[in-house]
């Protein structure tokens, strides 16, 4: 389906899909099996200026938004999510420092993001703060010159391969989440440590690991926007990368869909390939509705994050919900048609099957995410009456 993207739109596009034909689908398997970084493929995706897409032009980006950016994880989903997940968790590592940092701090970092030389992270989650994100306990107490750090965030993407990290922190325990600030934090800063890397069922090629937090001092310099404006920095970077999740279930479906497609016209079986039996033809089928059903929805609610438009929660929430779980459904069903060969390594599927899962995990649990629909829809009846 032709969704009028811009000639650049277009470019960013075609660009992400030759990189991952030609760079990531020949190592996939390897960076996979190895549970090894991208670095050299971060490399060529920055060579390429495709990491400039999410920064503003006056920072040497590209001035790209939402949809850009869901273009972009959506072909490299379609080969490896584990690249895509790198990719994108660089962007949601930079996100509350384009819309809250000083031009000072967007000075010093955003160029450096841009051209590739530094790979960023977000440092939210810790073991006692997962979906409910209000109960963190990293500290940041105020002293002189700046702020001293303690505790450990965890599950951490790109942790120990980024260089700057966004990390919330109470500034006032006694507030709850409006005690939490956020810090734009460098690696080797002395105090500031990493644990063991995490060993997942999918994504192998992301980095998963702790950060610790060990009477780390930061500058004042490092506080973006003001005290206790982290977790509402926090609930608006969510909102407007959700859609991004969904992107990467999005490209991971269709590369599972594709792959299902291309065994189901060699596979033959009683005397016919199996692409023209009719359950199949009936699988494939509602696997390519599904497909298509969920990037009308995710470039939709990208778009209209890009408008400027407020109060895109539940439909950000809605396109993150509804492709993850239409992942799992379509990466499942791609297993099924191909049989036994769908379960074995040689062939890609079962590798989309397991990086699916995660996709209804981070960034809000999909359950979680049901309840915030919820909430926006009972506040829109009370507005309306």
């Amino acid at each position: 389906m032709d969704y009028f993207l811009t000639e650049q739109q277009k470019m960013i596009k075609d660009l992400a899909k030759r990189i991952a034909e030609e760079k990531v689908m020949p190592v996939r398997a390897e960076l996979d099996e190895k549970e090894e970084f991208p670095t050299a493929i971060m490399k060529d995706l920055a060579d390429a200026d495709l990491l400039r897409v999410f920064v503003p032009e006056a920072y040497e980006g590209l001035g790209g938004g939402c949809t850009e950016l869901c273009l972009v994880v959506e072909q490299l989903s379609r080969v490896c999510s584990g690249v895509a997940v790198s990719y994108a968790a660089n962007a949601l590592g930079t996100f509350v420092l384009m819309d809250f940092g000083t031009e000072e701090q967007k000075q010093k970092w955003l160029p450096d993001v841009a051209a590739g030389r530094k790979l960023a992270a977000f440092a939210l989650t810790e073991p006692t703060a997962g979906s409910d994100a209000s109960s963190i306990k990293t500290t940041a107490d105020k002293v002189e010159g700046g702020y001293i750090l303690n505790g450990t965030k965890q599950f951490i993407t790109n942790g120990g391969d980024a260089e700057l990290y966004t990390v919330i922190a109470l500034t006032d325990k006694t507030k709850g989440a409006r005690g939490a600030s956020a810090f734009m934090v460098e690696k080797n800063t002395p105090g500031f440590t990493f644990g063991k890397k995490e060993k997942k069922m999918g994504i192998r090629a992301s980095s998963t690991r702790e950060l610790v937090f060990k009477n780390c001092f930061i500058p004042q310099t490092a506080l973006l926007g003001r005290e206790g404006a982290g977790f509402l920095q926090t609930m608006r970077l969510l909102d407007r990368s959700r859609p991004g999740i969904g992107a990467q279930a999005l490209g991971l479906s269709q590369g599972a869909l594709e792959a299902a497609v291309d065994y189901t016209r060699q596979r033959v079986q009683f005397g016919h390939p199996l692409i023209s039996i009719g359950v199949v033809q009936d699988m494939l089928a509602d696997m390519a509705i599904k497909v298509e059903a969920s990037r009308a929805l995710i470039y939709a609610t990208a778009r209209y994050i890009d408008s400027g438009a407020k109060g895109f929660t539940e439909y950000s929430a809605m396109a993150k919900v509804f492709a993850s779980d239409m992942a799992m459904d379509v990466t499942t069903n791609a297993v099924q048609v191909c049989g036994g060969a769908g379960y074995m390594k040689d062939y890609p599927l079962e590798k989309f099957m397991r990086d699916a899962k995660i996709t209804q995990i981070y960034e809000g649990s999909n359950q979680v995410l049901r309840n915030a629909i919820a909430i926006e829809l009972r506040k829109r009846k009370a507005k309306a009456e």
